[in-house]
């Protein structure tokens, strides 16, 4: 009779333990929010700060980068042996063309000759744009680009213009 009590009291003391944290957490999300403080505001909540130290549209980092993703990607998704030769004619199209809030991007253009090594090598335009603190975790720049009749997964549609500012 004694185990049969204690293992009674042990349940009701459960019960009740769950219905004063139910109790608990219901009052607590009744309860209004607050507006951050003084200190939230202007010393917690500082957000990104960016340096605006972005590489020239003719890095060659920056080129080769967009060459070897370019073949990795003709490679691995479209089974083709296309590859970037070489540049010309590269330029600068805007630098921060949203104002100095927002993240640092260099958006450039760029002549391409790609071939697949049989035939003669055909000009592409390539619309590229390199973004501070937007290579691997945030560690480096980064570079993303579209390569002008060569868009074949549509990720800057139509004809690569959605890669321009």
């Amino acid at each position: 009779m004694g185990a049969r009590l204690t293992a009674h009291r042990s349940t009701l003391a459960r019960r009740s333990l769950a219905a004063l944290m139910g109790a608990a957490l219901f009052l607590g999300s009744a309860a209004s929010g607050q507006a951050a403080s003084f200190l939230e505001k202007n010393f917690w909540l500082s957000g990104p700060n960016f340096d605006g130290v972005v590489p020239a549209c003719d890095t060659p980092a920056a080129l080769s980068r967009i060459q070897s993703r370019f073949a990795t990607t003709e490679g691995r998704f479209w089974n083709s042996a296309l590859k970037i030769e070489t540049f010309d004619h590269v330029r600068q199209i805007a630098f921060r063309p949203w104002g100095e809030e927002y993240q640092p991007r260099r958006y450039c253009s760029a002549r391409a000759f790609v071939s697949d090594g049989t035939r003669p090598p055909v000009k592409h335009t390539v619309y590229y744009s390199i973004i501070e603190d937007g290579g691997f975790i945030g560690f480096s720049w980064g570079v993303e680009w579209c390569v002008v009749g060569l868009d074949r997964g549509w990720g800057y549609p139509p004809n690569c213009k959605m890669a321009l500012p």
